[in-house]
């Protein structure tokens, strides 16, 4: 066995042991710290790559990367105008970068942070993801109301999937051969099938509307959505049922669960991020975390369980403006977690 199998498996079994043990736990997020990036312009998508300790953050027109270890800016991915994030592939040392304005994904090498093809996609990639059991990014593109399907080592296009409406953030269920997306603008869930790359189900989402964030739980089969009338749903992945809702902040945009606490989190733009507990087919708030207005997108890192949220410190609104400008220099990432 060589060291980087052993790695992987001394890493899963220590994420396993936290895991059982957090469950059972009182859980309290609070604010670890804050990790400062600087520069202008806005941002989206954050992932997060928990065996090598990297963040990876959307910031104008690049990607940032984060070493959590040291909580310090480690490199950049570059030439990527309106980015909206990266989807990972760690095993193939391989990530694509959504390009919005340019109607472009970027396949990158994750070690050399350098891109290595570009691929035209729908119109306005946003959303994207990896699906490991074809090898294959997805990437959901908002104006086009479709998805871009890419071989992830040859960065070649193999499908194009229509949507029929506004896609936003997606998620895949490896053993069903599903990727799970949002319609914002149709109220509803569409289910892909990765064999085929065809939608197979459309489910409305009632009485959630709107949704944007998603996140899944594998095990118990189940979808967190963050609805924009303040309501995060738990659906059933296998029947398109919504089981349970619960009340959340204004301005929903991601949203995140943790198979080790069995926590689902909704990151909203008034500045609360919230906490639900998931048990059966129930959700119960557990806990409403104030974070800072405008942190509304957001990921977690299941071995050490924090959550990451991006923020920046805006000026004054003038009149006529919905939010003032950003503060020059203030963007950062806010880190809270269960650490004393």
């Amino acid at each position: 066995m060589d060291n980087g199998s052993m790695k992987s498996i001394l890493f899963m079994a220590t994420l396993f042991v936290t895991s059982v043990a957090l469950v059972r736990a009182d859980i309290t997020y609070h604010l670890l710290k804050e990790i400062p990036i600087g520069g202008e312009g806005g941002w989206d998508y954050l992932s997060v790559d928990s065996a090598a300790r990297r963040l990876y953050v959307s910031h104008a027109s690049k990607v940032v990367i984060i070493d959590l270890a040291k909580s310090t800016v480690a490199g950049e991915i570059t030439n990527t105008p309106g980015v909206h994030g990266v989807a990972l592939a760690p095993e193939l040392h391989r990530g694509l970068v959504t390009c919005g304005r340019e109607s472009k994904a970027a396949l990158v090498d994750l070690t050399t942070l350098q891109i290595l093809s570009k691929t035209e996609t729908g119109a306005n990639p946003d959303g994207m993801l990896f699906e490991p059991g074809h090898q294959e990014f997805y990437t959901f593109n908002g104006r086009g109301e479709s998805a871009t399907v890419i071989d992830a080592k040859s960065g070649k296009v193999v499908a194009t999937i229509p949507l029929g409406g506004k896609p936003e953030f997606a998620v895949v269920d490896v053993s069903a051969n599903l990727v799970f997306n949002n319609l914002e603008d149709k109220n509803e869930l569409v289910a892909i099938d990765t064999g085929k790359h065809t939608v197979v189900h459309r489910w409305p989402i009632s009485p959630g509307e709107e949704a944007s964030g998603l996140a899944f739980d594998e095990t118990h089969h189940h979808l967190f959505l963050g609805c924009g009338n303040k309501l995060m749903a738990m659906m059933d992945s296998a029947s398109g049922k919504v089981l349970a809702t619960v009340p959340i902040g204004d301005g929903v945009d991601a949203n995140a669960f943790d198979p080790g606490t069995q926590l689902a989190f909704a990151s909203c733009g008034d500045g609360t991020t919230t906490i639900a507990r998931a048990a059966g087919d129930t959700l119960t708030v557990v806990q409403t975390l104030q974070t800072e207005r405008g942190s509304r997108t957001m990921t977690i890192d299941p071995a050490t369980h924090n959550i990451y949220l991006a923020a920046a410190t805006f000026e004054a609104p003038v009149a006529g403006q919905r939010r003032g400008k950003m503060a020059p220099g203030s963007f950062k990432i806010l880190v809270y977690g269960m650490e004393k």
